[in-house]
């Protein structure tokens, strides 16, 4: 009977354990097909690094989710983040872009012409804008309910968004949206893993597996520049887009120093040699792998346009190297560099209106690594190679001018680049040759600025304002109700050479609640933005399937302006001497003890009883056998005995008395006189 009972029980095991092996296969191949389907959800990963000329090397994640709407079951989704979805239902987001950046871009020596540097380049801090498909008269209240959440979210302090002084509504500088964007800044909020691990969570993978387990917190937080930038689209079902549904795409670009990992071929700084480096020197770690659930994932190698030209002049000075380096017979090894991965495919910019040359892209596929093999690309450099990138039209600066903690000015400088030069007939407005440039400026209520003290200056020459500036919209700070906005479009001549602008301001009061707790720093003001809508950041590729299932390289092939932000502005304020209200307690609490103590002895103690306790106290003072005497004469004599008398006098402890006296009253009349 046992063994009849031992073989059912195993039979129902094994029957239980087919079952739950049919049920787990049908649930994959269902979620499969989903996947597979064209409104289904997609996820995607790719990485492109990029040397730069001052020795750095740039690392640009890029992760791109989209679901459709008939691709969700109920309020879940296969691969979209579910908080993500449930935002966008709820605060009615049509768009919307979130960054939390570390640092300031060097547009001088990382380039400032390129989509990755025009798109990925942010102000220090956080910077948040979004546009809701929402009346105009609600669109302040999801504006406050959605900095909520995303301080919740990302674990930030994006919450202090939800205050009218921190926040504007701009209409010319950004696309229309009809008076539904908002935008705001924190210049000073600090970046740390608190931000980055919330971000992460959002991945399908997070950062176990594919290309975002390179991300080392230590690697990545020990770079000269950190950005994570969140964008989000959303459209309805029923719109014209051909992509109806909800678009997340994740990027963080970050710039790092290598440390040479090549042993041989050694050079000295002089020669300006390039570090070797591969990702594993980089990063700590190598990749193991794409996330299984993506549909791509793919690593780039970019050589930037003035790097690939720098390597043509070599080559033709160089008889010995005749053939083209970078057709997809010679890249691998070279003269100049060597590649320790074969390339799966080499883009080549075609059609480069604003450069020399055309920059190069190697592209590697990760999907045929794994555990066992892990990728790891590596770029050796055999000689000395000096370039620079390419810069945006116009270099914009900004910096304050006077001195003192009442008065002040704000100046924007704008001088010309190299790109600038290439202004040709197609600038030509009217018959003149102009170049428009957009700036976007938002200053906090307490900088009182006068929009009215605008100067203009172009060549170092005073210029009319109505000659340069096209069109402006001010909005005019409140008092702790909203901050200072300046829109302005300006139509610049194509021969200049600098062109600067001034604005004058006073400094307000703030009161002592309202201050900081590093007040004595000084206070932010957020960078100003600056457009060129006559230029537009775009690469462009032979047709190439390839490049539709590449989202990075879909979205630099993607015509938008070159943009560009300055620096924070640090503005003293005049601050109150915070330690003033301890110190006036302090003095307050001791003159009142001091007074109060004082009186209350005087009112209570008794004279009398003051002389008996001396009395007492010389009584004792007194030895036993002098006591013995004086009782033995005093029956002798038929007299009581005589107390022995206090060695302070009456009269004494009266002036002592009075001396108290009047020395009370004397602080308590100076007191009143002074501070009553």
């Amino acid at each position: 009977m046992a063994i009849l009972l031992s073989r059912r029980s195993n039979c129902l095991a094994v029957i239980l354990l087919l079952l739950c092996q049919i049920f787990l296969y049908a649930t994959v191949s269902s979620s499969g097909s989903v996947l597979k389907q064209g409104g289904g959800e997609e996820f995607t990963e790719e990485l492109l690094l990029k040397p730069l000329p001052d020795r750095k090397v740039l690392a640009h994640f890029h992760f791109q989710s989209r679901a459709s709407h008939s691709s969700s079951h109920g309020h879940h989704h296969h691969l979209f983040p579910k908080a993500i979805a449930q935002l966008v239902k709820k605060f009615r987001v049509k768009e919307m872009e979130l960054s939390f950046t570390q640092g300031r871009w060097r547009y001088e020596q990382w380039g400032g012409f390129d989509p990755l540097s025009s798109n990925n380049a942010k102000p220090p801090g956080v910077e948040l804008w979004a546009v809701f498909d929402v009346p105009q008269s609600l669109v302040d209240v999801y504006w406050r309910n959605l900095t909520h959440t995303l301080s919740g979210l990302f674990c930030a302090s994006i919450n202090f968004l939800e205050s009218s002084t921190t926040y504007s509504a701009p209409e010319l500088t950004f696309k229309p949206s009809f008076g539904n964007l908002r935008y705001g800044t924190l210049p000073r909020e600090a970046v740390c893993t608190e931000n980055l691990t919330p971000w992460l969570k959002l991945l399908p993978c997070r950062d176990k597996a594919g290309l975002s387990a390179l991300m080392d917190r230590p690697s990545i937080y020990r770079g000269f520049y950190h950005s994570q930038r969140l964008r989000l689209t959303s459209s309805e079902s029923g719109s014209d887009e051909v992509d109806s549904g909800i678009g997340l795409e994740q990027t963080l670009t970050v710039v790092l120093q290598p440390s040479s990992w090549r042993t041989g071929n050694t050079y000295s700084v002089e020669t300006n040699i390039q570090p070797s480096w591969s990702i594993s020197s980089i990063f700590g770690r190598n990749i193991p792998g794409k996330c299984v659930i993506a549909k791509s994932s793919n690593v780039y190698l970019q050589l930037d346009n003035g790097l690939v030209g720098e390597l043509k002049n070599l080559e033709r000075e160089n008889a010995k190297y005749v053939a083209n380096t970078f057709e997809s017979e010679g890249f691998q090894s070279n003269h100049a560099f060597k590649i320790s991965v074969t390339p799966d495919k080499v883009f080549e910019e075609v059609d480069n209106l604003h450069g020399k040359s055309t920059s190069v892209i190697y592209g590697f596929s990760v999907e045929k690594y794994g555990d066992s093999q892990p990728f790891d690309l590596g770029l050796t450099w055999k000689i000395p190679v000096v370039w620079s990138c390419q810069q945006a039209p116009l270099h914009a600066s900004r910096f304050l001018m006077g001195s003192g903690n009442e008065r002040g000015a704000i100046a924007i400088s704008l001088e010309s680049t190299e790109s600038s030069e290439g202004l040709s007939m197609s600038h030509i407005i009217d018959g003149r040759c102009e170049l428009r440039v957009d700036i976007f400026q938002v200053v906090p209520w307490y900088i009182k600025v006068y929009f009215h003290t605008l100067q203009v200056f172009v060549d170092k020459q005073p210029r009319a304002m109505a000659d340069v500036v096209d069109k402006i919209q001010v909005s005019p700070s409140k008092d702790k109700v909203s901050p200072g906005v300046m829109e302005m479009i300006l139509k610049l001549p194509c021969g200049f050479k600098s062109a600067a602008f001034s604005l004058e301001f006073d400094k307000g009061f703030l009161h002592i609640d309202e201050y900081p707790p590093d007040a004595n720093q000084g206070f932010d003001i957020p960078s100003a933005l600056i457009s060129f809508p006559s230029f537009n950041a775009r690469m462009n590729f032979s047709e190439d399937e390839f490049l539709n299932n590449s989202p990075i390289l879909s979205k630099f092939q993607e015509t938008s302006p070159v943009l560009s932000y300055t620096e924070v502005l640090l503005i003293p304020l005049t601050t109150p001497d915070f330690s003033m209200p301890y110190n006036v307690i302090t003095i307050t609490c001791t003159v009142f003890a001091l007074y109060f103590g004082s009186l209350l002895n005087v009112l209570r103690r008794r004279v009398d009883e003051e002389e008996r306790i001396l009395r007492s106290r010389a009584g004792r003072k007194a030895g036993w056998i002098s006591q013995l005497l004086s009782r033995l004469s005093a029956k002798l004599r038929g007299r009581p005995q005589e107390q022995p008398t206090s060695s302070l006098p009456h009269s004494f402890i009266s002036f002592r008395l009075v001396l108290k006296i009047l020395f009370v009253a004397s602080i308590a009349v100076t007191w009143q006189y002074y501070f009553g």
